[in-house]
């Protein structure tokens, strides 16, 4: 069991680790890495993902929907608390929604679960992409025009890819490879981006961090206990729920926070040392998902 985590989260923290040691002397551009990242490799893995046959897409509508009781579900649960303590719910609530699923969701559940997981990971992550675009964007600001979603490469790759799967077409094999390729590189690059993001933790706000890190994956679990038995998941779908669950807050909040000029120095705060928590989260998670979830996989 313990070989297992080790072998899941050792390439995670060694990837994210080589990130924050070279941010440390070089100081990449990341903005620029990351929006490369967004724009073309990214979109790639979601499309090759989708568009794959041997990934029957309906198989997953299950996990989608779960997914997205868990996102949205976290948000109702911890909005009485956030009023109840005075925070600012614009500010607090949304990191809590929206978790990492692409910088540390891909990799950890690939990992964990194979390459047969990819479609799940990939499921989960669109899911959170879109209602983060979508629900988020209102949150911080609700005359945002939803047009701009159809804007976004990603969701465009997720439309073409949904549109190749379910009309039955055929890429050829040396197309698949070419985008499974190119989508291959976005996996240790938002690892890698990740590590240097951790370099701006701000410790001034560590109470308020302290508390994100515990309630983001807490609120994540208690939702996705009943979907995964409301909905009847099993295998690598409840292995990927329950990892997505408890992932940390998405860096992305940060981003969307800057722009928006939503307190970004907390959102950063929440953002980085959720992250860090996943350090303590992560193994205790996939103690329990290898012990009761994995042997069901196929």
């Amino acid at each position: 069991m313990l070989a297992q985590i080790l072998s899941t989260l050792l390439p995670v923290f060694l990837i994210a680790g080589s990130g924050t040691l070279y941010g440390r002397y070089r100081r990449p551009d990341i903005q620029g890495l990351n929006t490369l990242n967004m724009e073309l490799f990214v979109p790639m893995l979601v499309f090759a993902a989708l568009a794959d046959r041997q990934a029957p897409l309906t198989d997953y509508a299950r996990l989608a929907l779960a997914a997205a009781a868990v996102v949205l579900g976290s948000g109702i649960l911890l909005w009485p608390l956030v009023r109840w303590l005075k925070l600012e719910v614009r500010t607090f609530l949304p990191p809590m929604m929206f978790n990492n699923a692409g910088n540390m969701g891909l990799p950890l559940i690939v990992l964990a679960f194979g390459e047969q997981a990819l479609p799940a990971a990939v499921v989960v992550f669109i899911v959170e992409m879109l209602l983060h675009f979508s629900v988020g964007l209102w949150m911080l600001s609700p005359h945002t025009p939803l047009w701009r979603l159809l804007r976004m490469p990603i969701v465009l790759a997720s439309l073409a890819g949904l549109g190749v799967n379910l009309s039955g077409m055929t890429l050829p094999d040396w197309l698949l490879e070419a985008l499974n390729m190119l989508g291959g590189v976005s996996i240790p690059l938002m690892l890698f981006a990740l590590g240097v993001r951790m370099l701006d933790i701000d410790f001034g706000h560590w109470r308020m961090g302290l508390l994100g890190a515990v309630l983001c994956p807490l609120s994540g679990l208690v939702v996705a206990a009943p979907m995964v038995a409301l909905l009847d998941l099993s295998g690598i779908t409840a292995a990927a729920l329950w990892v997505f669950a408890a992932l940390p807050p998405a860096v992305l909040n940060y981003l969307v926070a800057e722009q928006y000029r939503q307190q970004p120095h907390l959102v950063a705060s929440l953002v980085l040392i959720g992250n860090l928590g996943s350090l303590v989260v992560m193994p205790l998670l996939l103690w329990v998902v290898f012990e009761h979830v994995r042997p069901m996989a196929s």
